[in-house]
């Protein structure tokens, strides 16, 4: 089902012509690691965020609006479709918790920086893996640490 999922989200995306960016298990899987997924996760630009909400309507499952909760300070949207989660987040101002250190910490989405993968029957754009091990490095969690042993063991 998460392909379906992944050809509807994308299929709205490109339909409008909105760049977005791959991140959380779905880059991970695409850079080696094996775990199930999840969700789907990705970001967009701030100024099509609305546009994104807008599309997939009759799909959200978790109304968009700003949330602070486990390790993320952002503005997303969750869809369900098919059963599948799909988490678009707002690119404008996201910031992570640094584990270590218990301080928020930003988290810039860089769109210009990814490699185009082939994932779900799809070519997606991935978050670059530095920038993927980077953030999930900070945010620590035992998902986050199963990915990046999983990313530099195919490094």
């Amino acid at each position: 089902m998460h392909q379906v999922a992944a050809q509807w989200i994308v299929g709205i995306l490109r339909d409008r012509n909105i760049p977005f960016l791959i991140c959380g298990g779905l880059a991970a899987k695409g850079y080696g690691s094996e775990r199930d997924l999840n969700d789907i996760d990705l970001f967009v630009p701030g100024e099509h965020f609305s546009s994104v909400v807008q599309a997939g309507q009759e799909y959200i499952s978790k109304a968009a609006r700003h949330y602070c909760e486990e390790g993320w300070d952002l503005t997303y949207v969750q869809f369900k479709y098919k059963g599948v989660k799909v988490e678009v987040g707002n690119a404008d101002g996201p910031r992570i918790l640094d584990a270590e250190n218990q301080t928020w910490v930003p988290f810039v989405i860089d769109f210009s920086r990814y490699k185009t993968v082939r994932l779900l029957g799809l070519d997606l754009p991935l978050m670059l893996a530095d920038d993927l091990v980077w953030y999930k490095s900070v945010l620590s969690r035992p998902v986050d640490i199963e990915d990046i042993r999983a990313i530099l063991d195919r490094a």
